[in-house]
């Protein structure tokens, strides 16, 4: 069957986000004088990373809101620096993330391979957003990197709502349906194998998996393996 649409994971896959994570988290460490309680900046990053994925899993989760994974993040990050965060009042913990956001929001930007493969897909595919974050979040990425016309109001899904999060089958099928193709005339493309390939496979999907890195991992039947966006349209062909 041909595939007819095609829904993309956003952080990562369209936009750059770990590139500005990675300036905002060290932009803001120098303008508090913190990077110096770190051995070099990789282990900065390599710390917030950590911190990121344990409390945004627990916001998935339906643990935290969206809000609270912010702030326990802060509260987390400072605690592995060394400092006494028990009492730190909610209030303090959401400037703290405003401070980091405004140097991350400042180094948006979307890989250079999104515009042109969205402009080339939009005549003959129908195009769709399907995140693990809420599109009041993904929105304004999107927007600001001028991606955003490409994509249906309609089409924008995000995780809202929690126990629809990847690589549970429900999001990629109401992506499908925001499209209204049946899932095996839908391509799924993400940078993550085991929520995006793989979440995608298990939803009748057709996957592909967005490795920029080239790492040469192994992957399960079924799954088509991109390392660049520019591949892709040559790939749904074939």
């Amino acid at each position: 069957m041909p595939i007819r649409g095609v829904l993309f994971d956003v952080d990562d896959t369209l936009f750059d986000y770990s590139g500005s994570e990675r300036a905002g988290i060290l932009a803001h460490l120098r303008h508090l004088d913190l990077l110096r309680r770190v051995p070099d900046p990789q282990t900065a990053v390599a710390l917030w990373r950590e911190v990121l994925d344990e409390q945004y899993a627990r916001f998935l989760a339906g643990e935290l809101t969206f809000t609270g994974q912010q702030r326990e993040r802060v509260r987390r990050f400072l605690a592995r620096l060394g400092e006494d965060t028990a009492a730190m009042p909610d209030e303090a913990a959401t400037a703290w993330f405003a401070g980091y956001t405004a140097h991350r929001d400042a180094a948006w930007t979307a890989f250079p391979d999104a515009a042109p493969v969205l402009a080339a897909l939009a005549p003959t595919h129908r195009l769709g957003i399907v995140s693990n974050a809420p599109m009041d979040q993904q929105r304004p990425k999107l927007h600001a990197t001028g991606l955003l016309h490409h994509f249906a109001d309609t089409a924008l899904v995000g995780s809202d709502r929690p126990g629809e999060a990847k690589p549970a089958p429900a999001i990629f099928l109401t992506g499908c349906a925001r499209l209204g193709l049946p899932p095996h005339e839908v391509a799924y493309v993400g940078d993550r194998y085991d929520l995006d390939a793989l979440g995608a496979r298990g939803a009748g999907l057709r996957p592909f998996w967005l490795d920029r890195a080239a790492s040469r991992t192994p992957v399960d039947d079924g799954i088509h393996v991109l390392h660049t966006l520019a591949e892709l349209p040559a790939a749904l062909r074939t």
